[in-house]
């Protein structure tokens, strides 16, 4: 397990670090897949104006090196005796810095921020995206390659890169004049890591983080050019793109007190899903948090949606890349948490046990849409709504209702991802903090007729950012290996799927589906 120093223990460790929406976690993993060691921070989000999001890039990096730290010392073993390190990040979350000084021009813009969005409506509507999308057709049509279609059917979003970055190049006189003078440094959470780790000497990121952000081709595997071009975006800025399972170098010295290699950054989803150990086409993972978001492995071609699934890039080892797709919904635990402000419960704990104690939700159908519709509605303007109030409607019913409409935005997601990539689903594991709620995983498994795997560790993407990282270096030797590691708590099998659960649901769904269509476009703009 690695040699004797100063009569010190042998083992080894693998350190893992996720940088998430709301909190920094930090877990020391031995061989077995344990966290022997582990802290937790949160991330400070900065509110300037109304619809930005920030984070102050310095205080990121400091909390980064404390939980690092605190988690080696959690433990109990020393630094020398981490044999690598594996990063996962929030995505699409950004920066920019002087090349020289390692300065930031301004604060992270969070892939929530919504500065952009009056930008992102105009281009969306403008005659140049129409042109584009046109002549992507055509060419699709002459040449039957996917890549054009996808391209026939881009849309912008705030939560890409793309256009939030176009805004700060026009709105931030400082980075306008650095990138006029080459000397600025582009990048998302991992690429500020790496440079800062590294002391200046790192500006990279890997595939799986550059694919979210909206300027990069998954199909050519770089970034667009096209886009860049469109949106004046300045590829000079722009890290190198090295694969998942990469030595992008050492931690200095002078940080931890010894060099650690860096051997893998990945954006939290697809960590989840290395983590989940999907490695095979047709796997899936359900990750239900703040948002739902679900991932399919498509294998080795990205998958071209029409109706909103997102082609991802995996992660790239050696010469393999595993493409996902991917559907979200929004607001998952956010509906959840609303319920519970609102004073329908005290404790989330309570929620299954009020939802089964009613045979019904008594007609009530919640959607949750806070902040929009994704796939296969794809309605920014929707809205969050109650339909179906009655006299004898109750607290519980209310809270049935919450939790149904989680598990029938399931169901809406796996059955456009079916009927889209034609891809027979091999097995399903579910992670998230709402992932702990049976109801939500019965019901889930019941729609959907097959069985769920709930893991027993739920911070799936450390940990897959953490089986990155040791393969690298030889602490696990395979994906066969990390296989076997994997804990699972429960399996959720359908109940009666054939006639029972699944027809007494048909006419709720239904229900459901029409009061989607009756909140959607209600706000008139976004």
């Amino acid at each position: 397990m690695g040699t004797h120093r100063n009569g010190h223990r042998k083992e080894r460790f693998i350190l893992s670090v996720d940088i998430g929406t709301t909190s920094i976690r930090c877990h020391v993993y031995d061989k077995e897949a344990k966290v022997r060691g582990t802290c937790t921070t949160k991330v400070s989000l900065l509110y300037p104006e109304p619809g930005r999001v920030e984070i102050d890039p310095e205080e990121l990096w400091q909390s980064f090196v404390t939980v690092v730290k605190s988690a080696v010392q959690d433990s109990g073993f020393q630094m020398w005796q981490m044999e690598a390190i594996g990063i996962s990040t929030q995505r699409a979350t950004f920066t920019t810095w002087d090349r020289k000084t390692g300065r930031a021009f301004h604060n992270f813009i969070s892939w929530q921020d919504l500065r952009a969005a009056e930008l992102v409506k105009s281009w969306n509507q403008s005659c140049t995206m129409k042109f584009v999308h046109g002549v992507m057709k055509v060419l699709h049509l002459l040449t039957r390659q996917n890549r054009f279609l996808a391209a026939s059917l881009v849309v912008f979003s705030t939560q890409h890169v793309s256009l939030r970055l176009a805004w700060m190049l026009c709105n931030c006189p400082e980075l306008s004049k650095a990138v006029d003078g080459n000397n600025c440094c582009f990048g998302t959470i991992d690429t500020w890591l790496l440079y800062k780790l590294t002391k200046g000497s790192v500006h990279a990121t890997d595939y799986s983080n550059a694919s979210t952000t909206g300027i990069f081709d998954s199909y050519q595997m770089c970034w667009s050019s096209l886009l860049c071009s469109l949106l004046s975006l300045p590829l000079s800025i722009l890290p190198k793109v090295q694969n998942t399972s990469h030595n992008f170098g050492s931690s200095d010295p002078s940080i931890f007190g010894v060099a650690i290699p860096i051997m893998s950054v990945m954006a939290d989803q697809q960590a989840a899903m290395f983590g989940e150990c999907c490695f095979d086409v047709g796997d899936v993972k359900i990750t239900m948090g703040t948002g739902t978001f679900m991932d399919i492995n498509t294998g080795a071609k990205p998958h071209t949606s029409i109706a909103g699934l997102y082609p991802l890039v995996g992660w790239k080892i050696g010469h393999n890349v595993v493409y996902l797709a991917e559907g979200n919904a929004a607001d998952t635990g956010t509906a959840i948490k609303w319920a519970q402000e609102l004073e329908l419960f005290t404790d989330v704990c309570e929620t299954e046990e009020m939802a089964n104690s009613v045979k019904d939700s008594d007609g009530v159908c919640f959607v949750p849409s806070f902040s929009g519709l994704q796939a296969p509605l794809n309605d920014p303007r929707a809205c969050a709504s109650f339909m179906g109030l009655k006299p004898s409607t109750t607290k519980h019913h209310l809270v049935r209702a919450i939790l149904e409409s989680v598990a029938f935005r399931n169901k809406q997601l796996y059955d456009i991802m079916r009927r889209e990539t034609h891809i027979p689903i091999s097995k399903i594991r579910a992670d998230g903090g709402v992932c702990t709620n049976d109801f939500v995983m019965q019901l889930t498994a019941d729609l959907l007729g097959l069985k769920i795997a709930r893991p027993s560790h739920f911070d799936m993407s450390a940990l897959g950012a953490a089986f990155m990282a040791g393969l690298g270096v030889g602490f696990w030797n395979s994906q066969e290996e990390l296989k076997m590691l994997l804990s699972t708590d429960r399996l959720f099998l359908p109940q009666n799927a054939l006639q029972g659960v699944a027809r007494h649901y048909k006419p709720i769904l239904q229900s459901w589906e029409r009061a989607l269509q009756r909140s959607m476009h209600w706000y008139s703009k976004f």
